[in-house]
């Protein structure tokens, strides 16, 4: 009887054991994608209920972002995790990042060559063609996702794509839901709005046709209703004529301070793009 009692806990300790070590090697669960993700037309905003009071902001909950080039911002996480977006190795960041995404449209995008003391390089694009790039990474105290959009194949061609050759990267901290779109060359599906979910912070390339038309990708942006928007990719028209198709539902700011500061308390209420120093 106790052999049988024995033999009966040791299986009952290796199934807790499995079940634990399964438990570890899935991914983190977004907090900022849709729970419901097929709902035709639905559209994401940041909520923060007015009869809900927030804690006591303190440092912990501070994100800085700091815009270096191009398409490259920095953000550096409560608990100091730093991220390049779209590294190209030539906007470089004051710091090594611990994390670089990168998409491949051109090459100011991206590098095949980063500092090796990069620990994490992740590229918006599969070395198989046609699929997609799939990352779920918990680095510090940030999640990092993507969600796989198309490229032209080439240079002015508006007809021909490349499937899943790009990606939308989204960093998930501090309760902040933040996007990064790369360089977006269509309008997004249903599908595309459901796996980002919602996104607090959106930084958008505002180049007036080498991503997408003015007209397209205010559409885009308009659909995800972010709450703070920063452009990047400024080519081409003035900036001011991308402002201009937001009309007064959207605030326009310009930042006094190279380091944008950012936490869910001080999100503005209004959605607002907020221009970057250096841009």
């Amino acid at each position: 009887m106790l052999r049988v009692l024995l033999l009966a806990m040791s299986g009952l300790v290796a199934f807790a054991g499995a079940a634990l070590s399964q438990t570890a090697a899935r991914p983190p669960v977004s907090q900022c994608q849709a729970i419901a993700q097929k709902i035709p037309g639905v559209t994401f905003a940041s909520f923060a209920p007015a009869d809900i009071q927030l804690a006591q902001a303190t440092a912990k909950e501070e994100v800085k972002i700091s815009f270096i080039g191009h398409s490259t911002y920095l953000i550096e996480s409560p608990d100091g995790v730093t991220i390049a977006t779209d590294y190209n190795g030539v906007y470089r960041p004051p710091v090594t990042p611990n994390v670089v995404t990168m998409n491949r449209a051109h090459s100011t995008h991206f590098t095949l060559n980063p500092d090796p003391a990069i620990q994490h390089v992740l590229h918006g694009w599969s070395d198989t063609p046609g699929e997609k790039a799939d990352h779920k990474v918990l680095v510090g105290d940030v999640y990092i996702r993507n969600v796989a959009t198309d490229i032209r194949n080439r240079w002015g061609d508006y007809e021909s794509f490349q499937e899943n050759g790009n990606s939308i990267f989204i960093f998930e901290v501090a309760g902040l839901c933040i996007g990064h779109l790369g360089h977006l060359h269509h309008e997004l599906t249903d599908t595309h709005y459901a796996e980002i979910g919602r996104l607090d912070i959106l930084m958008v390339p505002v180049d007036g046709g080498l991503t997408m038309g003015a007209d397209s990708m205010s559409r885009v942006v308009k659909r995800l209703r972010s709450a703070l928007i920063l452009p990047m990719h400024r080519t081409g028209p003035p900036l001011e004529q991308f402002l201009t198709m937001f009309g007064e539902s959207f605030k326009v700011a310009y930042a006094n301070e190279p380091i944008i500061r950012v936490s869910m308390r001080n999100l503005p209420r209004q959605p607002q793009i907020l221009v970057p120093q250096g841009m």
